[in-house]
């Protein structure tokens, strides 16, 4: 999996291009952890994610709790299978997805 990283004042936009599973899963928790700072608003860009386990979605769960306390976190341009696994596991109901 790829992260890439933009941020704007407070805003930070996380693109990520692959597989979100059990191998990369640390790797986002670790970035974000790192770079959530200082930010009000977390956007994730989800419109090249291929896939994503239960592991991906812990990581994204524990994103959203702690941007809970500082701002806001938004979901991006899920593709169909992304969108479909947020909306199976109830995730599509506690998330903003635009």
């Amino acid at each position: 999996m790829k992260i890439h990283q933009e941020r704007k004042d407070q805003e930070l936009t996380v693109t990520l291009n692959g597989r979100l599973d059990t191998t990369t899963a640390p790797l986002l928790e670790q970035e974000l952890q790192q770079s959530w700072n200082g930010i009000s608003t977390l956007i994730l860009d989800l419109k090249e994610l291929d896939y994503i386990s239960s592991a991906g979605l812990r990581v994204i769960l524990a994103a959203q709790k702690q941007m809970l306390k500082q701002g806001s976190m938004i979901l991006r341009n899920l593709s169909d299978n992304v969108r479909e696994v947020f909306e199976m596991t109830g995730f599509a109901d506690i998330m903003t997805i635009e």
